[in-house]
């Protein structure tokens, strides 16, 4: 009798993770899967459960499977599983929250850090040739107010190393409970008055879209500092082009776009103001491990669970 399957949206797993799933064949959807490949694959090996790395996974993909019972995310953010659809065919979505929260939040104080100091571009100077200590000053950010949009395990993580630098931390998540002293709730008026940078780490939701538009950067500080290491879709991206090209934001640091990858050319290339990552914020050794672990037994919990059921 064959292995039941589990297909990874990707080209690899963690070892460890892989050693968890043992009892299973494991199908890889390879390094830039497209929705349409889920699909196939799918249908070809009728999967009990999908590891998402990368890609979508949609109701299409679910109906491929029928045996499907769980989509695993690889990390936290799920907005890439059509939660509905799963829900309507009683497929469970998981997700391994704060598996990454280490690496996520140190790349948004990296962001943060580069865009106060001009990292990038005195990096850049230096490399060929140029002096500029007479001529630039950067920005000192103990004193100054962070605001913090998200308060889940990356947020908080993102909020101590803030604190640690001696900042005002104001945070806005109207879910979150039990805050460190360090952290001032605050609604978003006040946060976007108030906050000489702001930092997403939200989901991505139908509500929050285009959170960061041309009205609330309007009501920010002039020269605020824009980091994002959560989702793309966050942020009005024309909007954000205009923000920086008027100086009412003084420096963005982005790790997410609204299109992934992007193409060229993209506005924000070779535009001063930007500093750039490819959403590498949770692609580190430790994380990719902690993900792969995490993925892997949220999904064996629910087939276990489910074994269960059916077995009762």
């Amino acid at each position: 009798m064959s292995r039941p399957a589990i297909l990874i949206t990707a080209a690899d797993l963690a070892p460890q993770a892989l050693a968890l799933l043992a009892d299973y064949e494991i199908v890889y959807a390879g390094k830039t899967p497209t929705e349409d490949d889920i699909v196939a694959l799918c249908r070809q090996h009728n999967p009990v459960a999908i590891i998402v790395r990368y890609s979508k996974v949609g109701a299409a993909a679910m109906d491929a499977a029928p045996a499907l019972k769980v989509v695993s995310k690889h990390g936290s953010g799920t907005d890439t599983i059509d939660k509905v659809a799963a829900k309507m065919r009683g497929i469970e979505v998981v997700a391994a929250v704060g598996a990454n929260a280490a690496a996520v939040a140190e790349q948004a104080l990296a962001l943060l850090l580069a865009c106060a100091k001009s990292v990038p571009q005195l990096n850049e100077r230096m490399h060929a040739g140029h002096w500029d200590k007479a001529t630039h000053k950067s920005l000192e950010l103990g004193g100054r107010t962070i605001g913090l949009i998200g308060l889940g395990a990356i947020g908080l993580r993102f909020a101590k190393m803030a604190h640690a630098l001696d900042m005002r931390v104001l945070g806005y998540d109207p879910f979150a409970k039990n805050l460190p002293e360090y952290v001032q709730p605050a609604d978003l008026e006040t946060l976007w008055r108030e906050s000489d940078a702001v930092s997403l780490h939200c989901p991505l939701t139908d509500d929050n879209r285009h959170l960061l538009n041309a009205d609330t950067l309007a009501r920010c500080k002039p020269g605020v500092i824009v980091v994002n290491t959560a989702r793309g879709g966050l942020i009005d991206e024309a909007a954000l082009l205009a923000a920086v090209r008027s100086g009412q934001v003084r420096m963005a640091g982005l790790d997410s776009f609204a299109v992934e990858p992007f193409a060229a050319p993209h506005p924000f290339q070779h535009q001063p103001g930007f500093i750039l990552s490819p959403h590498i914020g949770g692609v580190t050794s430790d994380a990719y491990v902690n993900m792969g672990l995490g993925a892997a037994r949220n999904a064996l919990a629910v087939l276990a669970r489910t074994a269960g059921a059916t077995a009762a």
